[in-house]
């Protein structure tokens, strides 16, 4: 009996694959597709490229801790921290990144960075296109990766939504 058995587990296997041949093959439309993503669909929780966030004032939320790089377990993260000034302020504790760099050789997209962060200042957004020729593109600078206006400004539209909701102020807050 265990040969009919496998037999009937062998025709089970078969009649989904048959079954599967005659449906109509779904295919997203990338790199032709429309809006800013090209067509292509992720989920809210995909790992992308990092983004340094901003708190509401506009400064910086890094603060220089070094915990995200002490946590990576690739050795991507390259930090250097500098004073902040009463005429020069960066972020709003006192110190700041000064040089902020992920390797994306290196880099597994595991989100220990983002779970060791104290301040929430990086987190993973939903850049995909990363792909280079050369291997010292992939090595992305703060400038590169900072966030242009806080998260619930528009910022990341994963964030605006929850923070906006919770209280959030609409727009930078004078004198930043």
């Amino acid at each position: 009996m265990p040969i009919l058995r496998d037999i009937a587990a062998i025709a089970k296997g078969m009649s989904i694959t048959f079954r599967e041949m005659f449906q109509p093959t779904i295919v997203e439309n990338y790199p032709d597709g429309p809006g800013p993503l090209k067509g292509a669909k992720f989920q809210e929780r995909y790992r992308g490229v990092h983004v340094l966030q901003r708190d509401e004032n506009g400064l910086e939320k890094c603060v220089a801790c070094f915990l995200c790089a002490a946590a990576c377990p690739s050795n991507c993260i390259y930090i250097e921290a500098a004073e902040n000034t009463a005429e020069h302020r960066i972020s709003g504790a006192e110190r700041y990144a000064k040089v902020y760099n992920i390797d994306y050789n290196r880099c597994i997209f595991c989100g220990y960075c983002v779970e060791a962060c104290p301040t929430d200042a990086i987190t993973h957004g939903h850049g995909f296109e990363i792909a280079a020729f050369n291997a010292s593109n992939l090595v992305l600078r703060k400038e590169q990766m900072l966030a242009p206006a806080p998260a619930h400004l528009g910022a990341n539209a994963v964030f605006n939504q929850a923070e906006v909701g919770g209280g959030a102020p609409a727009g930078v807050l004078p004198g930043s």
